[in-house]
């Protein structure tokens, strides 16, 4: 088995002057659920090689036992220093494909063309796809074959309003994950912020926040059988 995941690679958070990228326990917590469920695991972004850690997930705060191992895992950081360009993926070499957040994808994965046709393919394909806290972000442009939003009349979840809202973030964001998801006709769901937790809808899983990637991970496996 074969799971593509897919990451940012914009690193400006907004006109701040600080730096943002993909959240470092995001992509180490669902790598590890994969890994050692003997699924093999392939990573790309937009512009390929070494994509933009948000220095903030790897402040001491948020380390957990998978970014301590993520850190200390050679093979792990050789795959990380070279992602493929995303242009170049084919997802029917896949069985499925995960998505992690940070901020990044807001600005890039959201209105990438090789993105937005890569989540079409995937659930055109029956293949399971997987996004966590603000990757939902990068379901905006996707559409089903009718012209009608990937996510209308779908129940997922992503980043909430209050969440953006207590990292003090909902001005500088292109635009928020939740208000997007409703806008677009999902059915959006949600638990307390903060809170672990995953919604599945057929093949497509999506987690609320940076505690429910491995939930989502988790979930994928399930479906992946």
């Amino acid at each position: 088995m074969k799971v593509l995941i897919v990451l940012t690679s914009h690193d400006k958070l907004g006109d701040t002057g600080h730096k943002t990228g993909f959240w470092l326990e995001e992509l180490a917590a669902p790598y590890y659920v994969f890994k050692d469920n003997n699924v093999e695991v392939i990573l790309a972004s937009p512009l390929g090689g070494q994509p933009p850690l948000d220095p903030k997930s790897d402040e001491v705060d948020f380390q957990t036992e998978s970014t301590k191992r993520f850190k200390l895992d050679s093979d792990a950081q050789q795959q990380l220093a070279s992602t493929l360009v995303l242009s170049t993926v084919n997802v029917a070499d896949y069985d499925a494909v995960f998505y992690p957040g940070g901020h990044g994808p807001l600005w890039d994965l959201a209105e990438d063309s090789s993105s937005i046709a890569l989540i079409e393919n995937t659930l055109k394909q029956n293949k399971v796809l997987g996004l966590v806290c603000h990757a939902p972000g990068a379901l905006k442009q996707a559409k089903n074959a009718d012209g009608t939003s990937i996510v209308k009349g779908k129940k997922v979840t992503g980043f909430t309003n209050g969440e953006e809202d207590a990292v003090q973030l909902t001005n500088i964001v292109p635009f928020l994950v939740e208000d997007m998801l409703i806008a677009n006709g999902a059915q959006y769901v949600k638990a307390a912020d903060w809170h672990p937790f995953a919604q599945v809808d057929g093949k497509l899983v999506t987690g609320q926040n940076p505690a429910s990637s491995e939930l989502v991970a988790q979930h994928m496996l399930a479906i992946l059988g």
